[in-house]
């Protein structure tokens, strides 16, 4: 949309008029988006007095005049001299969605990039939902290689959302500046356009399109139609997918809980539908059953049947120490009667008694077969002329004879014995218990 407007001098009472006129068509302007600071209220840093005021103030950047680009043309904001900072902006009453911004400087009238080119060098725009401009996103930092590279009219894309529009530029002392840059700060603006959509649930060349559902605050992308943010449980670029198995809530960033049977939980606030595993309690089953209960809503009790501090195992409820007396059973649930109770005393003992009997028995049985085996050898050597034999069972004897009715053995260090009677053998690694060498 383009108003040509006859070069006249214009007083104070026509420029409002103009201005009303601007305003009216604006908001008529239905084929493209809206220049939403036009009107608006707008802000700089030390602003003039009020007599300058009227004459370079704030608003001046936001009237819809620029055809006179001079000083003396008194449609452009100007700053105040010999300031080290210089900071305008544009409050646009709500958050709207842009879709870009033209900035128009003052020129004097001159061709590109004007007289007052070194001014402008360096600055930066934001767009913020607060008056600092900390807090907003950086649409623009204008870093340029000479006065070639300026131009006194900018275009600067920057598809955001946001409430204050601000313009910032400093000269900080102690910091050394391209030699084409001014030594002050200057705001320098003679229009600031905002184009956009007014109402920020509406995207589109024609703000007509409603924003996806899904999105976070029902906020899309000027251009795209994508969400820049999703609301809970749900994810993808216009938020269409809800979120993957086991997540939950804002960015799909949580994860669910113990929910019964493994299932996945609500995407959007992770409760169980169908209540949590067993020995999980809690509206997101993210809680343990408290000491003393169990099982499926941790509706059973193990506290009274289990010993120590009465805790069992939070889903079959095994007791974690035993029994409390006068219970038993697997879970320590049935009643302990008076023979039930003796058997749990009794077995016990027994089992270690039988234990203790058989190995009393195993070994008595081994010394008497090495006994026998012992006698059964001596009792088979022949006579004294009978040719000597090897003892393999038992190798401390190494010969054995009998001479006159004697049965006499030698050990293995050539040591030899008289065996009087059978007490006298001794099969554990020792023949003899009496008696000495022959």
């Amino acid at each position: 949309m383009v108003v040509i407007v006859e070069k006249m001098e214009i007083t104070r009472s026509n420029r409002m008029i103009l201005l009303a006129i601007l305003i009216i068509l604006s908001a008529a302007h239905t084929t493209a988006y809206d220049n939403l600071a036009l009107g608006k209220p707008a802000y700089q840093d030390d602003e003039w007095p009020c007599k300058v005021r009227d004459l370079w103030g704030a608003q001046k950047a936001v009237d819809g005049l620029y055809d006179d680009r001079s000083v003396v043309g008194f449609e452009c904001t100007i700053s105040k001299n010999h300031k080290w900072r210089a900071t305008w902006r544009v409050d646009l009453l709500s958050i709207v969605s842009i879709s870009h911004i033209n900035i128009y400087f003052l020129t004097d009238n001159r061709p590109s990039p004007g007289l007052r080119k070194d001014r402008f060098g360096g600055f930066f725009l934001y767009v913020s939902n607060t008056t600092s401009k900390d807090d907003g996103h950086l649409c623009f930092h204008y870093v340029e290689s000479g006065y070639e590279s300026r131009s006194q009219d900018k275009r600067i894309n920057c598809s955001v959302q946001g409430r204050y529009v601000i313009y910032y530029n400093e000269r900080r002392p102690g910091v050394t500046y391209p030699s084409y840059y001014s030594k002050y700060a200057h705001n320098d603006l003679c229009e600031v356009q905002v184009w956009g959509c007014p109402n920020d649930l509406y995207y589109g060349e024609n703000c007509t399109k409603p924003c996806p559902s899904n999105c976070q605050g029902r906020r899309c992308g000027i251009i795209t139609g994508e969400c820049l943010g999703c609301a809970p449980g749900y994810q993808g670029p216009r938020c269409s997918q809800i979120c993957e198995d086991q997540r939950y809530g804002p960015g799909c960033a949580m994860s669910c809980g113990h929910c019964r049977n493994g299932e996945t939980c609500h995407h959007v606030n992770g409760t169980c539908l169908n209540g949590c595993k067993e020995g999980m309690e809690g509206e997101k089953c993210e809680e343990e059953c408290p000491n003393g209960s169990f099982g499926l809503h941790c509706q059973k009790n193990c506290k009274e049947y289990c010993g120590g501090e009465g805790t069992c195992n939070l889903v079959t409820g095994i007791c974690h120490r035993g029994c409390n007396e006068g219970w038993t059973g697997p879970l320590c649930s049935q009643v302990a009667t008076s023979w039930t109770h003796a058997l749990t005393i009794i077995i016990p003992v027994a089992s270690v008694v039988v234990l203790l009997a058989g190995s009393i028995i195993i070994y008595l049985l081994w010394k008497r077969k090495q006994r026998n085996d012992l006698i059964s050898w001596i009792s088979n050597v022949p006579g004294s002329n009978a040719p000597r034999r090897q003892l393999c069972r038992e190798r401390t004897l190494k010969q054995a004879w009998t001479s006159n009715g004697k049965i006499s053995v030698r050990d293995n260090v050539d040591r030899t014995y008289a065996v009087r009677k059978e007490s006298d053998l001794v099969p554990s690694g020792h023949v003899l218990k009496e008696g000495g060498p022959l």
